[in-house]
């Protein structure tokens, strides 16, 4: 699924009077014999077992929106952490699909295509020294004004997620 993000109604508080007697817990696998439920991505579970993969917060407590990505279930706060705000790359503004790799630099998110000095417009690959001025990326070479800002470029490491925080 390219950009699966789920939102709002995402979480549906639910009655046991709701037709849900019997129903299985997506999370625990339990039965679900709760006063309430919740209904999201097609599943059912106890409020208790919606919950974040990064933080764990209880989704059905925390907020009504959940966000499904990469086999993930998350709170908004992770969901934008790991994949930005759109889930698009940030040079061409193209969806990047979950199982795709890509590139970062200073919490932006781009296609491996995509990641290229903006002077020769040489992609970056992994190894590659690059500096990244005001939102603009410069191999080793090309920077404006030469020489290195603060003693020493970045060295470029791909990422299916992020390669510059920790993912959970």
């Amino acid at each position: 699924m390219v950009n699966s993000r789920v939102e709002a109604p995402a979480v549906a508080v639910m009655g046991s009077g709701s037709g849900t007697a019997g129903r299985s817990c997506a999370g625990c696998g339990g039965r679900i014999s709760d006063r309430f439920l919740l209904f999201s991505m097609e599943r059912y579970w106890h409020t208790r077992c919606l919950k974040c993969s990064c933080c764990h917060a209880q989704l059905g407590e925390y907020s009504s929106t959940c966000y499904s990505k990469g086999g993930m279930i998350l709170c908004k706060n992770d969901y934008i952490r790991l994949f930005g705000h759109s889930g698009a790359c940030s040079a061409c503004g193209q969806s990047i699909p979950a199982s795709e790799m890509v590139m970062r630099a200073q919490g932006n998110v781009y296609h491996l295509k995509c990641f290229t000095c903006a002077t020769c417009r040489n992609r970056l690959v992994p190894g590659d020294r690059f500096h990244y001025i005001n939102g603009t990326i410069f191999c080793e070479h090309d920077r404006p004004g030469g020489g290195l800002l603060s003693g020493h470029p970045t060295s470029l490491q791909p990422s299916s997620m992020m390669s510059d925080q920790k993912v959970c």
